[in-house]
Parts: structure tokens; sequence; C-alpha cells
């Protein structure tokens, strides 16, 4: 029997992927696997624009066939999901976007256009196109004093867009995935995003109440619980930390263990991996450049945590190592035999 026909990814990050970053690519995923084949649970924390850059291709389908269990994301990270599956075929793509004069991508903002990096958010057919259905559930919300988090909001807007508004493939749609499974999920520092800002104008002119919205305090008061089930539910396993970038979504949901251990005074079961993706090369106080070990100082993780840094590109790493993943959830005996043949 051959297994390289349905692990092609798998077999080349095994057959290939021997040092530095590489290699801690491969070790990262092999432990990742073996959580996962263990019964634990995988929390993942997402910065950058890794939607506007499409993560959901290969993150949509973790989500689905259970690699990955809880998450947190910046807000843009939340509503870039929501604006790519409405508004896909007006995004364009300046892949010359180094060599951009400042009145280039001033013409870029004359025709509505947000950039980001090589590719742009059309203002029109996304943000526009979207304020249209959430402002009148502000309204609504307003009106009747309820109360919600943010990515609340999200949920249910994206599962009540109708197919008729997909331009974007919704089974690469991370957001969708994530709201039918009701995956928990942390929005901290939404404030920062382009409905965040939408949202306080609202507030602003009076026509919503920014208590409709609850707090990042409750976000936390709400993950305590969240964090405790779903460690319990990955048993001795436990629950695993996979990062993307730095900054605060990272920084919030990982400081929960010490927290639920030193505020709260209550027993609590430690990360049991970690795992950050980030081009931040290690440097002098900076979060995103700070090597696992600085975290075993403020009890996040410990010395026997599985610790894993891979300083390269999010988009170029995660993508693979999902794609091996998913090879190894849909053909695990397969997996199974080509890692004992290829992990020496």
């Amino acid at each position: 029997m051959t297994t390289a026909p349905n692990l092609p990814i798998l077999e080349f990050v095994l057959k290939n992927y021997k040092n530095f970053n590489s290699r801690a690519t491969r070790d990262a995923l092999l432990a990742y696997w073996r959580h996962i084949e263990a019964g634990g649970k995988m929390f993942w924390a997402v910065a950058g624009a890794m939607s506007s850059a499409q993560l959901g291709i290969t993150l949509a389908p973790a989500i689905r066939e259970g690699l990955i269990h809880g998450l947190s994301v910046t807000g843009a990270n939340l509503e870039e999901s929501l604006f790519r599956l409405v508004a896909h075929h007006s995004y364009k793509d300046f892949p010359d976007y180094r060599y951009f004069t400042k009145e280039q991508d001033t013409k870029i903002l004359e025709n509505r256009m947000r950039r980001v990096t090589d590719t742009s958010i059309p203002e029109d057919e996304a943000f526009r196109a979207v304020e249209k259905f959430i402002v009148p559930m502000w309204t609504r919300a307003t009106q009747g004093g309820e109360r919600r988090f943010w990515h609340e909001y999200f949920y249910e807007l994206i599962q009540n867009v109708g197919a008729d508004l997909h331009e974007g493939n919704p089974e690469e749609c991370w957001l969708l995935a994530a709201a039918r499974a009701k995956l928990p999920i942390v929005v901290p520092g939404y404030e920062d995003s382009t409905f965040g800002n939408i949202f306080a104008s609202h507030v602003k002119l009076g026509e919503c109440g920014a208590s409709i919205v609850k707090s990042g305090i409750e976000y936390m008061a709400a993950f305590y619980d969240q964090y405790r089930e779903l460690s319990a539910s990955a048993g001795g396993a436990g629950l695993g930390f996979f990062q993307i970038g730095g900054g605060i979504a990272g920084d919030f949901p990982i400081c929960v263990v010490p927290s639920i251990k030193y505020d709260l005074a209550e027993p609590v079961k430690p990360w049991a991996y970690f795992c950050q993706i980030s081009d931040s090369t290690t440097s002098y106080g900076s979060y995103s450049g700070a090597t696992p070990n600085e975290k075993i100082t403020w009890d996040k993780l410990t010395q026997d945590t599985p610790m894993f840094v891979i300083e390269s590109d999010a988009t170029i790493v995660a993508p693979l190592l999902l794609s091996a993943l998913l090879e190894c959830k849909r053909h695990p005996d397969e997996a199974k035999a080509l890692i004992a043949k290829l992990s020496g």
C-alpha cells in the first residue's frame, strides 16, 4: 500500500523540512497531530491580516474537521472573513505594491479601495454592503436593551446572509464554519477594527448604545469558563495554544491560565502545547519577538509544555501546516505509517 497519494503535503514536510525554521514547522506539526490523536484540543490566536490573505481556505475545513476548538481573533480578521465572502470578486490585487508611489496609493484611495499589502478591500462592496445589515442589528439591540459579545453579531449575520450574496466560496469562510460549529471565540480590542469605528460613530451620534456590546473584561470573565470546559473535554491531553503573530489576539487569551490560578485562586490545567508563527525576530521588549521561555515566568506555560517558534511568513506556513494536519485527520492510519517511516 502506498501512502503518498493521500498525504502529499505531510510527505513533503517529513522529507524536506530538516533544519532551521523548516524543522520547527515539522516538529510543531508532529506535536500538534500527536496532541489531537491523544484527545487534546487546540485553541488558535490569529493576528495580522490573515483573513484578507484568505487563510480561510485551510482554516475553515480545519474547524469543520475538529482540528481547531476555539479562537481569539482581531476585530479586523473577524470582519474581513465576512468581507471575503460577500465581496470577493471586487477585491483587487497589487503584486507590485513594493514599488508604488504615494500618488499611486492615493489613486487607490480615490477608487474607494483599502490596500492590505498586495490586495485591497473594496469599500462599497464590503464595508458599506455589510453596514446595511449590521447597523439595523445594533439599532434593534439598543431598542430592546439587548447585550451581546462582538462576535455574536457577526455569527448571526454571516449565517443569515443569503447564498445569492456569496461571491466567495462559503466552504472557505472560516467565520461561517466557526459560527455553524458554535466555536468559542474571543475578539479582544475589536474597537480598532473598521466596524468598531463604525459602531463608535453610531454611539457618538446617539443612534446606538455602547452597552449593547459586551466589554473585553466580560470576554475574559466568560473565557474563564470556556477554557476550563475545553481543557476538561480534552482529558489528560489538555488544551493547546497555536498563535499567528503577536499583540492582543495572542496575549489576551493566553493570560487566562495565570488569571484563573492567581486572580481567581482556583486550580487550572496549564496550556498543553504552544506554537507561534511570527516574522518578528527575537528582540528586546517585543511581545511578538519574545521567546516562549519568557512565558514560563508569567506562568502561561511550563517547562514541560512543548514549545515551538517558527520565524517565517504565516501566509506560507499556516496553510502548509493545516493542509498536512487535514491529511492526517482524513487518513490517520496512513499518516501514522508515514510518520514512522520518515520522521527519523
